[in-house]
């Protein structure tokens, strides 16, 4: 029957009525032919790139039949450079081959699909990386076994070793949804990995957009994981030590964002989980700095009590949220730092600058509330007052913090939610803070977007707090438009073409 098979195969060279036969019956009786294994395969990859769509599609849709032992990994290779298809209809026949082969054998597919991504050509390596972020967490558990998922993680680490700012963001997706990893240690690796590729042992340089938001989409894909065991303390120090001192001159590639106060969320979303720190006092110093540079002194009054023609000073409150919680969560630390720390004069200032700015604070809050009083379900979801609430939040949060340092001695005790964040159950925090191993990504949070507030204090222009707070999602992407090549490395010279 030898003959008769290779008749089959001869059949691709012909007419579409035999290509079409042709599509079918290569598969149907390969495994009984081990001998005409090479020849059969690459007859039928002939038929997947033929002109005519429908022996394509065809010949796609049988391509598992040839992912037998051996041979699984090089037809794994062969779909994943069909993923480039740009037919809706045969791209999904594609897909739905990957998963079938995957079920017969994972670690062959991912081969395939790892040797496209660190070798094929760039529409391939998207697609495939594409494939795995959405599809992995499809698969069932015997499918995802232990040994599969450690495969996915030392496969990464090579690819991760030259990667776009977006396709470390999707490789952050598919390692942190690995059962594996959602322990205390595989958060911990997953922090290393993204502490790794932000180099923290590189010199900042605050002038250049891609060296700045490198280190903030890393910082973003590591927010989630820390928790009271997985420490911040790595990028704590480093915000502290590189970027607080620079806040002023830092640059972004991305449009309409607020830099400085995107960086200062992030400190104070990271500031809850700081373990213990070589250099606190130095960084507590660097972080009161840069609150005294956002708690101005009252202006100087004239002898009868009038403003002696000084402007009042802008209050910018979500910054100043943003500083005064990093320094509360810091302080804890390092409880005596106002009262041990700081000479008698600057603690006799600070506290003028606090009392100055709650007296402003005591105005907003009043004049929100005020506007806000009564309002109930679609009210409140206007834009205007959507902006309203979040002030408030920001305010009262300010408040309770202030509060807190004019204690004598200065106290930490109190917990704010961070305005921008939801406001967790109590059992939801229970739960993060008893380290349930199976939260270790939870989802990332939108963030409010730029907002800087400059307005008199006594005057506040009603219905104006910002008109720029929308969300700002962790997932922003920028400064890698250029693609690979540009931001993150430059993916050297890879091999084109078919590889079959």
């Amino acid at each position: 029957h030898k003959d008769a098979y290779q008749a089959i195969l001869d059949g691709v060279k012909g007419g579409a009525k035999e290509k079409r036969l042709a599509a079918q019956f290569i598969p149907k009786f390969f495994k009984h032919f081990p001998e005409l294994a090479d020849c059969a395969i690459n007859a039928q990859l002939d038929l997947c790139e033929d002109e005519d769509v429908s022996i394509r599609r065809q010949a796609i849709k049988e391509l598992p039949q040839f992912a037998t032992g051996d041979n699984l990994p090089r037809v794994a290779d062969i779909l994943t450079q069909l993923l480039q298809s740009d037919d809706s209809a045969e791209f999904n026949l594609v897909n739905n081959a990957l998963l079938s082969i995957f079920k017969m054998d994972a670690k062959g597919t991912l081969g395939g699909l790892f040797s496209q991504i660190l070798q094929g050509e760039d529409i391939v390596r998207e697609r495939a990386i594409k494939f795995l972020s959405t599809k992995l967490k499809t698969l069932p558990e015997e499918v995802m076994t232990k040994e599969v998922e450690e495969f996915i993680l030392t496969e990464s680490k090579k690819v991760l070793e030259d990667v776009t700012g977006e396709e470390f963001v999707l490789f952050m997706k598919i390692l942190s949804g690995l059962k594996s990893l959602q322990t205390v240690s595989g958060r911990q690796q997953l922090v290393e990995l993204v502490a790794e590729q932000a180099d923290l042992e590189q010199t900042f340089n605050p002038s250049d957009p891609d060296c700045v938001d490198r280190l903030l989409q890393c910082t973003r894909q590591a927010v989630p994981l820390f928790s009271k065991n997985v420490h911040s303390t790595k990028f704590v120090t480093y915000f502290c030590d590189h970027v607080l001192p620079n806040l002023s001159s830092l640059t972004t590639p991305v449009e309409g964002l607020d830099i400085q106060l995107e960086v200062l969320k992030l400190l104070a979303e990271m500031s809850s989980f700081c373990g213990d720190m070589e250099k606190l006092e130095s960084n507590l110093k660097k972080l009161f700095d840069k609150l005294l540079e956002y708690m101005p002194l009252p202006p100087e009054e004239a002898e009868n009590g009038e403003n002696a023609g000084n402007e009042e000073p802008k209050l910018q409150f979500s910054y100043v949220e943003c500083l005064l919680y990093s320094f509360h969560q810091l302080g804890r630390k390092l409880p005596d730092f106002l009262t041990a720390k700081l000479n008698a004069e600057k603690l006799k200032d600070f506290k003028i600058r606090l009392q100055y700015f709650a007296r402003g604070l005591q105005v907003y809050i009043r004049q929100l509330r005020l506007a806000l009083q009564g309002k109930t379900g679609e009210a409140l979801k206007t834009e205007e007052n959507k902006i309203k609430v979040v002030a408030l939040k920001i305010t009262n949060n300010i408040n309770v913090l202030i509060k807190d340092l004019f204690h004598i001695p200065p106290s930490y005790k109190s917990t704010v939610t961070l305005s921008w964040k939801p406001v967790q159950k109590a059992d939801a925090s229970q739960k993060r803070a008893s380290e349930d191993t199976t939260s270790s990504s939870p989802p990332k949070k939108a963030s409010a977007g730029p907002k800087r507030d400059a307005r008199q204090i006594y005057n506040p222009p009603s219905g104006k707090y910002s008109s720029n707070l929308g969300s700002f999602s962790y997932d922003q992407r920028g400064g890698f438009r250029g693609g690979r090549g540009r931001g993150w490395g430059g993916r050297g010279n890879r091999s084109r073409g078919r590889i079959y």
